[in-house]
């Protein structure tokens, strides 16, 4: 058995239609006005908008200046960063300034470009130039070569700085006369290689003359050209004043 209930009609919004006379004189013209007894009144529809113009012709709009006492080409072109520079502003304006660039009346108008022009030479203007990248640094040359003639002059070099006396020609003499210019020669026969301490290097020196006048800022390795050279220079200049004095065994 269905339930009772009371059965309620739905109550429907009355929409009043009125009827308006406008007009003058005799003619009228009716017009319906409709009116909600709700709040949902219905809003009238909103006008359109007029369209401003499109960007792009704003864009394309020429700017001027007008020139004043003192105005240079070239400041004006900065000031507003004119593309291309003064030259294109004279080029642009030449029949209003005449055939001297460097004269401009004060008053004339000058057409700078349009507007986008400007801009993109502000933007240009604005943006720091890209450095190119740097190169990595060339490693510097060796100042001696890796030969006989190199390394005399960079032990002269070395004993330079030390106070080492001797000379190019007196060092090549010895060198040719102990090894013929070999760094590796070593003597097996004579008495220091019977006791043990054989001569070594270009000049033929032992291991302990070698320690004994090691010339710091050279090889600790006595076969090393350099040092090997160093240091009989050394020992020479202590025994002998000097490895130019020096014209046989020592």
């Amino acid at each position: 058995m269905p339930a009772k209930g009371k059965h309620r009609r739905p109550k429907h919004h009355r929409i009043t239609r009125k009827l308006a006379l406008a007009g003058t004189g005799g003619a009228a013209l009716t017009l319906p006005l409709i009116s909600a007894t709700t709040a949902g009144a219905v809003q009238p529809t909103t006008a359109p908008v007029a369209q401003t113009a499109a960007p792009a012709a704003l864009a394309a709009t020429p700017t001027t200046y007008s020139v004043v006492a003192g105005d240079t080409l070239s400041e004006i072109a900065a000031d507003h960063s004119v593309s291309g520079g003064w030259k294109q502003l004279y080029a642009t304006n030449r029949s209003v300034i005449g055939d001297n660039p460097s004269i401009i009346r004060p008053g004339i108008k000058l057409k700078l470009g349009t507007q986008a022009e400007t801009a993109r030479a502000s933007r240009s203007a604005a943006r720091p130039a890209l450095k190119p990248a740097a190169k990595p640094a060339a490693k510097p040359a060796s100042a001696y070569p890796n030969n006989l003639d190199g390394w005399i002059r960079e032990s002269l070099d070395v004993m330079a700085k030390h106070g080492i006396p001797g000379s190019y020609n007196g060092i090549h003499r010895n060198v040719m006369r102990e090894s013929s210019g070999n760094p590796m020669a070593i003597n097996n026969w004579d008495i220091n290689a019977q006791n043990g301490i054989p001569s070594k290097g270009l000049l033929q020196v032992i291991d302990p003359t070698f320690r004994a006048y090691h010339v710091p800022g050279t090889s600790q390795n006595s076969y090393d050209p350099v040092a090997n050279i160093t240091a009989a220079c050394n020992y020479a200049a202590a025994r002998y004043g000097s490895i130019d004095n020096v014209n046989g065994p020592y």
